[in-house]
């Protein structure tokens, strides 16, 4: 076989030595040295058909860095050579050494090591196992060091070397034994294939079947190595074993892991586009528009706001993002400090973080908001509860006490939510509050609750459905919300009604429920006319003799039978093709989706109490069921709970350098089951999580664990103020908005949810990593941490306070 591929070089050799039948020794072990400088692996039969010019460049290439492994490798006594060769040393397998782009490539030089020292009479599938048995052997003293690498703020760039080059002069100056003439043809040969390198890495680590073959076993034996032998930081960040195959994942579309030459080609591709970007220097300005330091640049598109033809239905206040998304950066306001820490921001903010005293005008007499001195108080109240928010929250289970604050009812969502008290002492109950109001002349009333530590998004009920999935919210709420629920059909309720979990609860809280005006009479008995209609049954009526306010409190059905048994279809049921989940730019529709009545459907079941909702599985997740890391959806969900509880627990909460005291708002920008949220569930934080609109949708299964999210499309804005997030996490999720959006406009944006001080936390590949790490530092952002390991790699980074000098005026964006 090795004759078969080498034949060129025993032709040139045998016009000198065959002369004399005496020397067959000799011609052997010259034979040996040429082949220990010419081959790198045992190559099989099924590449004979690759050209010669092209084996040239390959054999050349591996003959050099089989070589340099050989000297830097372990001696015949056992010992490790490189120990006593200081020399050799600088080419070992350490992260300070190479650049991250390197570590991969030589991890598969170890390989080539092994095979140059199998014995030239064994089979190809003898070489393997020994190979394997050898790698397995010399790696265990190195097993954490290998592919790794590990940089500290502080640490510089500037230490790495280039890995071929290296390899190369090492190769030549310790060519023991060979004879001239191979050295000669190897350091011709080697030119090439660096050439040939440079131009292809994929082609070098998928050469062939073989090889591929080869690869896998040594990595197999290799994962067994390091679950015994992991040191601390390599398996907190980068879990060993069954887990880390979440980390590698890297295409959720079709339900499974993507191929090594899929994930070869996107490194290849990115590591093209890196070598582009690079040379660009970023030229950060900030934005001149006339929202200023509160910029949203979905809901503050004027131009887009002034061609509307109509704002009957609140159009004005809904998304209008622009076809050219800004990338400047959000001045802040004047004097901004860090936040006050939770729970004290629950009761008081610092106002130069929002100078805004148009609310604490109007409704101070409600105990919305105050000034004092240079902070805001908010004193708890609201316009239905001047007298505490605690108190009202017990009064409603009083009057319905089967609502269960934090046991059966656990995410609620409140509508037209204000500063968002409601929401804020909800957590005292244990409840996860989704607050939602528009930015309106209620001036800065979600950057309020949002500075407070209170989750809350711009939005509002207008002309589309709300960026949720159907059947998800155990109960909603409106406290003088000023939404006209019986106009239209009820089109607006009945949106209310698609996100409903069947069984769940409508907490109205308004004048038309306990006065007598006309206006207030001439509403309620149109919802009531409407709630019977819709199969709501009404549980109770109550006046809070504290606040003077009455509550109405309705229940949606939990089967199909009052619909079938109304003698009008009115509101109509929806078609069989109007999916409840689908809530991305969808219009409002004036019907009722069907109850789901099987028992293994979504909804048709409560889920668990809380907290044994948060890891239960959901019911509805079947075996037959594809997740999104292609294992049967159950175990692919408990996989993912556990490799997020122990990064969190192993790596993040201990290895990045945050202070968790500061952190009370999180998003998780690419969320797949919860998984992250729920191993901060024990933490004084909440969690957004974010599902593209691209990616499987996942989010009815974080509602069903007790936690909540919403849909949205990175390559727009979010609809929050600036400075809204203590931290952002992204997994994988750069890299994909670079290969469909304006990244640098994404880049804005998420300058623009982060606060400064607060943190980043990135898991993509390594050519992510390395252009996120220079443009965050363009930024002059301070980078806490970066690791990489098998090209995968993590970065943390804060924001500072820092702001560029020039503007850029932002013409849709002006008034």
């Amino acid at each position: 076989m090795a004759l078969g591929k080498y034949s060129r070089v025993d032709n040139k050799k045998s016009s000198g030595y065959c002369s004399t039948v005496t020397i067959v020794g000799l011609v052997a072990l010259c034979l040996v040295g040429v082949w220990m400088f010419t081959s790198s692996s045992v190559v099989p039969v099924q590449n004979s058909d690759v050209s010669s010019s092209e084996n040239k460049n390959e054999v050349s290439t591996k003959a050099i860095v089989s070589d340099t492994n050989e000297n830097n490798g372990t001696g015949n006594d056992g010992t490790d050579s490189s120990v006593n060769d200081p020399k050799s040393k600088q080419f070992e397998d350490n992260s300070a050494d190479l650049p991250e782009d390197a570590t991969k490539q030589d991890a598969n030089s170890q390989q080539e090591e092994n095979s140059t020292n199998v014995d030239n009479g064994k089979s190809t599938e003898e070489n393997q196992e020994e190979e394997t048995e050898g790698k397995k052997k010399d790696g265990e003293s190195t097993s954490e060091e290998n592919g790794e690498t590990i940089k500290k703020e502080g640490e510089s760039n500037t230490n790495n070397v280039d890995s071929e080059g290296g390899e190369t002069k090492e190769g030549k100056s310790d060519a023991d034994g060979a004879s001239e003439e191979a050295s000669n043809e190897t350091k011709s040969d080697t030119k090439e294939g660096e050439k040939k390198s440079e131009e292809s890495s994929v082609e070098t680590q998928t050469e062939d079947k073989g090889d591929g073959q080869i690869q896998e076993k040594v990595d197999e034996k290799k994962d067994d190595s390091d679950k015994g032998s992991d040191t601390a930081t390599s398996s907190e960040i980068y879990p060993s074993g069954a887990q880390s195959e979440l980390l590698n994942e890297t295409t959720t579309q079709s339900g499974s892991f993507s191929t090594q030459s899929a994930e070869s080609e996107n490194a290849n591709e990115s590591q093209n586009s890196l070598g582009q970007g690079s040379q660009t220097a970023y030229n950060w300005k900030v934005c001149d528009t006339s929202a200023g330091p509160d910029y949203i640049p979905c809901l503050d598109n004027m131009e887009a706001i002034r061609h509307l033809t109509s704002t009957k239905h609140y159009e004005h206040r809904e998304r209008h993002c622009p076809e050219n998304p800004p990338t400047c950066l959000v001045p802040l306001p004047e004097g901004y400090q860090r936040s006050i820490e939770w729970p004290t921001s629950r009761e008081k903010i610092w106002y130069h973080n929002v100078p805004h005293t148009k609310l604490a005008e109007i409704k101070g007499h409600q105990n919305w908001v105050k000034v004092s001195g240079e902070h805001l108080i908010f004193p708890g109240g609201g316009t239905q509860f001047k007298n505490g928010a605690l108190h009202y929250i017990d009064f409603i289970q009083q009057s319905v006490p089967d609502l269960a604050w934090g046991e059966r009812s656990r995410v609620v969502l409140d509508v037209g939510c204000g500063v968002a008290s409601f929401g804020g002492f909800l957590f005292d109950r244990d409840v996860l509050t989704m607050s939602l109001a528009p930015k309106d002349e209620h001036e800065a009333q979600v950057q309020f609750a949002l500075e407070r530590g209170i989750p809350a998004i711009s939005a509002v009920m207008g002309t589309k459905r709300l960026p949720y999935p159907g059947r998800v919210f155990d109960i909603v709420h409106c406290a003088r919300c000023r939404v006209p629920w019986h106009i239209e059909g009820g089109k607006l309720l009945l949106e209310l009604n698609r996100l409903l979990r069947p069984g769940g609860y409508f907490v109205w809280s308004a004048t038309p429920v306990y006065q007598k005006l006309d206006e207030d009479v001439e509403i309620w008995e149109a919802m009531k006319k409407l709630t019977k209609a819709m199969c709501w049954e009404l549980l109770s009526i109550t006046k809070d003799r504290v606040n003077k306010v009455g509550i109405a409190v309705y229940r949606k059905p939990t089967s199909n039978e009052c619909y079938e048994q109304r003698k009008q279809n009115d509101p109509p049921l929806c078609s069989e093709s109007d999916d409840p989940d689908a809530a991305w730019n969808v219009p409002l529709h004036a019907c009722l989706h069907k109850i789901p009545v099987s028992e293994s459907s979504r909804g048709s079941q409560w889920p668990e109490m809380w907290p044994a909702r948060v890891a239960k599985t959901p019911y509805w997740l079947s075996g037959s069921q594809t997740g999104v890391y292609g294992k049967p959806a159950p175990e692919d969900f408990a996989a993912d709970n556990k490799h997020w509880k122990r990064v969190v627990e192993k790596s993040y909460l201990k290895g990045m350098g945050i202070n968790w005291s500061t952190v009370r708002n999180v998003m998780d920008m690419r969320a797949v089951y919860g998984g992250f949220a729920a191993a901060l569930r024990e933490m004084k934080v909440w969690v957004m999580n974010v599902v593209s609109i691209d990616s499987p949708d996942t989010l009815p299964i974080i509602y069903e664990r007790g936690l909540f999210g919403i849909y949205h499309n990175w390559c727009e804005s979010f609809s929050t103020y600036p400075r809204t997030y203590d931290l952002l996490h992204a997994d994988h999720l750069f890299s994909k908005i670079k290969a469909k959006c304006n990244y640098m406009a994404f880049i804005a944006e998420v300058d623009r949810l982060l606060r400064p001080e607060g943190n980043i936390i990135v898991r993509d590949n390594v050519q992510t990593i390395t252009e996120l790490e220079n443009m965050f530092r363009s930024m002059n952002w301070e980078i806490r941490m970066t690791f990489s390991k098998d090209n995968e790699g993590l970065l943390c980074a804060m924001k500072t306070k820092w702001r560029p000098d020039d503007s850029e005026r932002v013409t849709y964006a002006i008034a």
